[in-house]
């Protein structure tokens, strides 16, 4: 998660653009940079580290431009350094990006005859992509309108081009982009933090969406390279008002972030230009004979999920504990064994004091924690970061995935240590998390018909979810959503279980939700959601376009997710439990954001 900001201006740019940066360097702060256009000439300064470097830097050698594009850096591709540092050039292009590029290689080797690459970013290819197309002829317009039918991924862009010292152009691909609006400039910038000290009127670009922006003027493009309009949005109320942007809650403005933050996630464990994990230093999976994942809530669910990955990937035994009871059943603990505290906040009180049992016990400590410098991170033997950002909702949103993706990308590395997990299904599973952030924003087009269900939902007084296989913490957890914020009864239950007792409470229209991706579990799943049908229960089944293509006549209601990889769909189903949720409160009108007797951070027993 990187920190755009651009300026179309009629005097100089450079103070204001470091202003913005300094408000986005909570996205990213591992380098930054800015580039302006200087009487139709591109020049650029960077600076490894945080802002104040490259402030330092632009006092000895001043920018001057009317016309410039800013990035603070999260680091994603490449190490954290100068070079590597946005913006990036090519020829007569320079451009800012926020996002993945999942195909960057393919258009490296693609180029490689024709084009020099200097750094090791996915970024480099954008302007270089540009560039050539400009070298063939085309006009501005055209050359970036084609390089973009190039990338796949999720992304967001501001570029500049040579000679054309009117102009920035700007693409958004399931990474946020605002455009502000001024009396004699434009601006462009990742959210109305950055924009709100420039501009009161912000125009957001939806999906797909790029654009043109001069001093006094933009041009909106949708997908199909249609020009269309874009409400106004008016940003008043102070700094909270702009950080919640254009969203009605901040649960789902969190909601929409997450191919960000778990594109910045992955960055931690994955290698985009290796195609592999790293293994965190002090963890050595080959030695291990179990793994002790303890946590509360929604973490406890993610550990759930992972519990599937870490044996079946990674050959070794997980046992999955709620921290709340973990130290008083005095659990029997092996030395050879790794205990992982997974908690958001790095404060949750159980959480914490099963780890220091842990650790008094002479077990190796890990704790997956979305703030550094909380107790846990100070405390655990080693400190695995989930980098999802602020999480201002009570109901964990982003934070859940952005630890199912760090879990994930762990198992992976257990399985390559272990030798569980070959060279090329380490490329295959690497590949298939790089890919997650663009399958989040495709499941996100499911929103409107998510709420549509959402309304007859809410008129329920109990629902139940079912699941198999790694979808049965996912069917606990989309269950707990709806409790903590709709306040409706709501169980999850594994499928096989139905008989045993919970097909007892289904009656006429009970609202049951069926998770189930085509896998080689789908027929079993599908067996029980056929049991509780003929009882009179209302399914709605949450699966692919395989699954869908068998079952659809037996459900009720259909939601088709991305077809993806077994190893990351639980990843993308829990943006729709979360939907499901979300709309679901929303139409009872109850306090989304704050429901009523949680907290975010529970920091007592």
């Amino acid at each position: 998660m990187c920190g755009i900001i651009g300026i179309v201006g009629s005097t100089d740019v450079t103070d204001r653009l470091v202003d913005g940066l300094k408000r986005l360097e909570y996205r990213g702060y591992d380098s930054s940079g800015i580039a302006v256009l200087d009487k139709g000439v591109l020049k650029r300064e960077r600076a490894e580290g945080k802002i104040k470097a490259l402030e330092a830097k632009l006092k000895e050698t001043p920018l001057d431009g009317s016309i410039g594009i800013a990035h603070t850096r999260w680091a994603t591709h490449g190490v954290p350094n100068e070079n590597n540092a946005h913006p990036h050039f090519a020829g007569r292009v320079g451009v800012v990006h926020n996002g993945i590029i999942e195909n960057f290689l393919e258009i490296r080797k693609k180029l490689g005859g024709k084009r020099t690459f200097t750094t090791q970013t996915d970024t480099e290819v954008i302007a270089h992509l540009v560039d050539l197309a400009l070298d063939s002829g085309l006009s501005p317009i055209e050359a970036f309108k084609t390089s973009l039918k190039e990338l796949h991924g999720a992304y967001a862009l501001g570029l500049i081009i040579n000679d054309n010292p009117g102009y920035i152009f700007a693409a958004r691909a399931g990474s946020p982009l605002a455009l502000g609006i001024g009396e004699t400039e434009m601006y462009l910038g990742s959210d109305a933090t950055a924009l709100a000290q420039l501009s009161q009127k912000l125009v957001y670009l939806e999906e797909g969406d790029w654009a043109v922006i001069t001093k006094d003027n933009y041009d909106i493009f949708d997908k199909d390279d249609k020009p269309v309009e874009r409400p106004i949005t008016i940003i008043s109320g102070g700094p909270a008002m702009a950080e919640k942007g254009n969203y009605r809650h901040f649960m789902l403005k969190e909601i929409y972030e997450q191919p960000e933050t778990i594109g910045r996630t992955l960055s931690n464990y994955i290698s985009d230009f290796h195609r592999e994990t790293n293994i965190p230093e002090g963890i050595d999976f080959k030695n291990l004979d179990r793994v002790i994942i303890v946590a509360c809530g929604t973490a406890y669910y993610a550990g759930a999920v992972a519990k599937y990955w870490f044996e079946q990937i990674g050959g070794i035994s997980v046992e999955v504990d709620i921290a709340s009871e973990f130290r008083y059943r005095k659990p029997v603990l092996s030395q050879n064994s790794l205990f992982i505290a997974v908690s958001q906040s790095g404060e949750t009180a159980d959480t914490l004091a099963a780890l220091r049992y842990c650790k008094a016990s002479g077990l190796k400590t890990a704790a997956l924690v979305n703030v550094m410098t909380s107790t846990m991170a100070r405390e655990a033997d080693i400190a695995l970061p989930i980098n999802a950002g602020p999480e201002i909702g009570v109901a964990s949103t982003k934070a859940f995935t952005s630890q199912l993706t760090a879990l994930a990308a762990l198992a992976l590395a257990a399985g390559r240590s272990r030798n569980t997990l070959s060279r090329d299904g380490e490329i295959r599973l690497s590949r298939s998390l790089i890919e997650t952030p663009r399958l989040v924003t495709q499941t996100l087009e499911l929103d409107s018909i998510i709420e549509a269900f959402a309304f007859d939902f809410s008129k329920a007084k109990s629902a139940f979810y079912l699941g198999r296989g790694p979808y049965v913490p996912l069917a606990f957890e989309g269950a707990l959503k709806l409790k903590e914020i709709s306040y409706i009864h709501a169980e999850g239950y594994a499928a096989g279980e139905l008989k045993h007792g919970p097909i007892a409470l289904i009656e006429d229209g009970t609202p049951v939700i069926v998770i189930a991706p085509y896998d080689n579990l789908y027929e079993k799943t599908i067996s029980n959601m056929q049991e509780v049908s003929a009882r009179g229960a209302r399914i709605l089944l949450i699966t692919d376009a395989a699954g869908a293509k068998i079952s659809e006549e037996l459900a009720d209601d259909l939601i088709i997710v991305p077809t993806c990889d077994g190893f990351v769909a639980p990843i993308i189903i829990a943006i729709v439990v979360q939907l499901l949720a979300y709309h679901t409160a929303v139409h009872l009108g109850t306090d989304v954001d704050q429901p009523r007797n949680l907290a975010k951070s529970v920091t007592v027993e």
